[in-house]
């Protein structure tokens, strides 16, 4: 085998690790793939993960035992949090995206590939401790985020339906009362979609109400699944008292101002979101 260089070596390890976060590598995979010892592998895994926590990049984990080995988790810092939220609430506040009934257009940023990588990284940090199997959201909006929350944790993605689907085989269903609208709608999920007692986080782009996601947290409950959180992009301040009592939000929609066009959009603090979840 070609003898590796340092540089090349640990590139070559950053990139495998920094591509599936959650997986758990065994050193011997790359002692192999790389021609080096075990020691010098773990050399170069200090220095990625030095250098990772210094640029507020992720880190990386020490599994220990037999059947141990090396994770990344992209556990992003203070700064670079800041620096998404920031990037989008700029986006949110185009007066354009305002809809009747003081809602946003949001599909643009909701399939925007690379921010949404970025989004999937806060709620990882947000809900990290609460080491969920599978993510949960309902069709169809929230789907790409769900899928990049999963990407985060390594995990896979349930997609609720609003009907029955054939290809789903026996599925459970359940009717609940929309906020909005006030309209009676239907959930399904398939059975075979997550085994009893497992982990969900529920993710999902907007929250006015909350009613959709109290139908997902009831969803998951008929399956026999723990709920270990939910949350969602932007949460409005108005009604104050969630159908959902239990959320954490990215963003707190306060204001629209449908003549001037201006969208108040902030963060949503500690505080703030320790309330909501009391409800």
């Amino acid at each position: 085998m070609k003898k590796i260089n340092r540089i090349n070596r640990i590139i070559g390890l950053t990139k495998l690790l920094t591509s599936r976060p959650g997986h758990l590598f065994a050193l011997s995979d790359f002692t192999e793939q790389f021609g080096s010892a075990k020691s010098t592998v773990s050399e170069d895994m200090l220095t990625i993960r030095t250098a990772l926590e210094d640029f507020e990049m992720g880190t990386l984990e020490t599994v220990a035992g037999a059947a141990g080995g090396i994770k990344f988790w992209p556990l992003l810092g203070k700064t670079q949090e800041n620096k998404i939220l920031q990037e989008l609430i700029k986006l949110l506040a185009i007066p354009e995206r305002i809809l009747p009934g003081n809602y946003l257009y949001m599909s643009d940023i909701l399939y925007n590939p690379q921010l949404m990588i970025s989004v999937g990284e806060l709620f990882l940090k947000r809900f990290f401790d609460q080491k969920p199997d599978y993510v949960m959201t309902v069709e169809t909006k929230g789907i790409p985020l769900a899928f990049m929350v999963a990407k985060a944790f390594g995990i896979p993605v349930v997609v609720v339906r609003r009907e029955t689907r054939v290809t789903e085989g026996p599925t459970v269903n359940i009717n609940y009362v929309s906020g909005s609208n006030r309209r009676i709608n239907t959930m399904s999920v398939g059975k075979r979609s997550i085994p009893a007692g497992s982990k969900v986080l529920i993710v999902d782009d907007f929250m006015k109400a909350g009613a959709t996601a109290k139908a997902l947290v009831d969803l998951a409950r008929e399956i026999d699944a723990l709920v270990v959180g939910v949350g969602v992009v932007v949460a409005t301040s108005e009604p104050e008292k969630k159908i959902c009592e239990s959320y954490e939000s990215l963003l707190t929609l306060e204001k629209i101002d449908e003549e001037t066009g201006e969208i108040y959009v902030k963060p949503t603090s500690y505080r703030e979101r320790s309330k909501g979840k009391k409800g």
